[in-house]
């Protein structure tokens, strides 16, 4: 019944089973109770946050816990929509914060025992906590190929010393068997497997992921180079990783060991197909001349920090995901790393204050900043004192607004929660789940979307949609008509608002029908009308 928890238990184990059974069944009525709460608790809120900091005072095991939670996620069919959506919101909080107890636990371990693959598996995790990604499974892929570089090594020399059973765990000395297993890579990565940087997609966070780069064989400077220093290693050749501007590099000492000399080293380029390059050459590939120290070798710590500095910079740049939960997760992983960087800590401040969640962290974090650095104090006390009226604000907060089609200012408006509609103009399927006898949206707004040039301008009803490509958009009346083809839309937010999908259309959850109590009745009436012939 619930074999993904054998992990837990060894064969040699006294177990009193009816205890766990006990224990389990307990953990999951209490996981089905927080998940049925959490709609009616944070419907208004994009992050549940206030129910995060319940769960984190549990009183059953988190495994147990956790595994209700995958069933709920695992139910067949279209319906559970809503219980699926808070079970994932609340399952991506519970992994979360147990990688986060990981990684933390990896930084204080002493330099030599952290694994740069470790690493790199660590922040794949946090940024993809719902992926089945673990280092095992990562190292094995890896092993396999090594094992497919010592047989291309094996006919180059059958001798070679990486070929024994211990090889890696003692460093090959020569230069010379060392650039056979360096070749030998090549040959294996670049012209067998066929792995390239990718220059056509550089800005994808997949480029970032170990897992993906395993899986697509592509990626950028820096995780193409744990991939290659890690191999290398396990082959008894010390790489080095050097934080290169602009694009991570690898050294390779041909000197005497642990030279300071520049020149001592060949660098490699691991997202250019392993290419070897001389100091000038480094030069050459970023069109600038760089300093001494630019060339020299950095901690794993560092390495981790450019990985998630990467991912920082790609969560700043994008627009489609509303929570802006990439720039999130980076940013949880470089405070978990620098935890009194200021600029920071005000950068968490000032995202969570912009998406309006965790008023009562947002105080925690800037009282740290103001201890941190009392210069700000003029930024603090600005987010402070905004903060404090939001959380007024919220103590505030009357029930929901509820509209009613019987009242005669909603007159104009044709279509109801529910119903699958398609754009006129642009062409995508949506979901409409909430509307506006006219626009609610500010000058600006109307001015931006060129509002005024449609025949009926702002003064017509106004639609907000999910649409299929994952975005949020308001809607004008005329621009929308019923779908011919009705399908489910693939969109994250879609448990939110509705229970289930019926084939045709959705069901409100109970939320969303307090706030639009007569539209289920039209939205049947609707698809009746529309769907039941099988014609338009």
């Amino acid at each position: 019944r619930w074999p993904s928890l054998l992990k837990y238990y060894s064969h040699s184990d006294g177990v009193s089973w009816l205890e766990e059974y006990k224990a389990r069944h307990n953990a999951g009525l209490e996981a089905q109770r927080i998940v049925a709460s959490f709609s009616k608790r944070f419907f208004s809120e994009h992050v549940p946050c206030d129910g995060f900091s319940d769960i984190e005072t549990l009183g059953c095991p988190s495994h147990f816990f956790e595994d209700e939670l995958m069933c709920i996620l695992n139910m067949e069919g279209r319906k559970g929509l809503t219980w699926k959506y808070y079970a994932k919101k609340i399952l991506y909080f519970l992994r979360q914060q147990n990688i986060l107890k990981n990684l933390k636990e990896y930084l204080q371990r002493p330099t030599e025992r952290q694994s740069f693959l470790e690493g790199a598996v660590l922040i794949d995790q946090y940024c993809n906590p719902l992926s089945d990604i673990c280092l095992k499974s990562v190292q094995a892929q890896v092993d396999d190929i090594t094992d497919k570089v010592r047989k291309v090594l094996r006919t180059k020399n059958p001798r070679h010393p990486s070929l024994a059973s211990k090889a890696g765990e003692v460093l090959i000395p020569e230069v010379e068997l060392q650039r056979q297993v360096l070749d030998a890579m090549n040959c294996v990565l670049y012209e067998q497997l066929k792995y390239k940087g990718n220059e056509l997609d550089y800005y994808n966070s997949l480029n970032s992921y170990i897992h993906q780069v395993l899986i697509r064989r592509t990626g950028i400077p820096i995780s193409l180079s744990v991939l290659y220093l890690t191999i290398a290693r396990q082959l008894g050749v010390k790489l080095e990783p050097v934080n290169f501007p602009s694009h991570f590099l690898l050294r390779w000492c041909q000197g005497k060991e642990g030279s300071t000399d520049i020149f001592d080293y060949t660098y490699i380029d691991a997202f250019g197909k392993g290419k070897q390059l001389t100091v000038k050459e480094c030069e050459y590939l970023i069109g600038h001349h760089v300093t001494e120290e630019f060339y020299g070798v950095v901690t794993s710590k560092e390495v981790l920090q450019r990985m998630v500095g990467n991912l920082l910079n790609l969560g700043k740049r994008e627009s489609t995901d509303q929570s802006y939960q990439l720039l999130r997760d980076s940013l949880d992983l470089y405070l978990a790393m620098y935890p009194d960087n200021v600029q920071h800590l005000m950068l968490q401040a000032r995202l969570y204050f912009h998406l309006g969640i965790w008023p009562e962290k947002v105080l925690d974090i800037l009282q740290h900043i103001q201890a941190l650095d009392p210069s700000q104090h003029g930024a603090v006390g600005y987010l402070v004192q905004h903060t404090l009226e939001h959380i007024e604000r919220r103590k505030e907060e009357l029930g929901p607004e509820v509209k009613h089609r019987s009242d005669e200012k909603h007159k104009e408006v044709c279509f109801s929660i529910g119903l699958i509609m398609k754009h006129k103009r642009y062409g995508y399927n949506c979901v409409i789940y909430g509307w506006d006898p006219a626009c609610m949206m500010g000058h600006e707004w109307i001015r931006n979307m060129n509002v005024h040039s449609l025949p009926h301008g702002p003064h017509q009803p106004f639609y907000n949609v999910l649409v299929e490509d994952g975005s949020c958009r308001y809607a004008a009346q005329e621009n929308l008509e019923y779908n011919s083809e009705p399908r489910e839309i693939p969109h994250p937010d879609i448990g939110r608002y509705f229970s289930e999908f019926t084939g045709v259309h959705y069901l409100a959850n109970t939320e969303l029908e307090i706030r639009y109590p007569e539209d289920l009745e039209l939205t049947r009436a609707t698809v009746q009308k529309i769907y039941s012939s099988g014609k338009e």
